[in-house]
């Protein structure tokens, strides 16, 4: 039956993945925090690294959490002098979210870091199925987030 397929496939799936995720999570803390980041402000300063200057709404869109807890991460970076608050170019009302130098460099090496790392991880995998398991889990993260509600999102036990 396809219904009874999709079910087992669809627990399976949820299973690994929560596996790999806290996995990651906790791979990632112990990385980060050796630059004096929480795994948040790791978060945020990597989407402004990566995706350019964003304003407080759209990084906590991106993070997909609300704006007040994206703003005391943005506090917490800006305090330790890896991004500057800027006056937008298109909206004087508005502000901007840079990284700064240091931030940039910062990112760089914790990147450099895991990069490392993850090579390691892939390096007996054969190139096609590299590459197969980028696309497949790009299109996967692609759908996961066309179907999450943004800034912060919203209890099912009382939506």
């Amino acid at each position: 039956d396809d219904d009874a397929v999709l079910e087992r496939q669809a627990t399976d799936l949820y299973g690994v993945l929560s596996d790999l995720i806290r996995i990651y999570q906790f791979r990632d803390r112990d990385r980060i925090c050796c630059h004096d980041l929480s795994v948040s402000q790791c978060h945020a300063l990597e989407a402004l690294v990566r995706h350019g200057p964003m304003t407080m709404n759209e990084l906590a869109g991106f993070l997909y959490v609300d704006k007040s807890t994206t703003s005391r991460v943005v506090d917490a970076l800006q305090r330790k002098k890896l991004l500057r608050r800027e006056p937008h170019p298109e909206d004087g009302r508005a502000l901007r979210l840079v990284a700064s130098s240091a931030g940039e460099q910062r990112m760089s090496a914790i990147l450099h870091s895991i990069i490392e790392q993850e090579k390691r991880l892939i390096a007996d995998f054969d190139p096609e199925v590299r590459t197969a398991m980028i696309d497949l889990l790009g299109k996967l993260a692609r759908s996961a987030a066309d179907r999450v509600t943004v800034a912060g999102g919203i209890c099912c036990c009382n939506g």
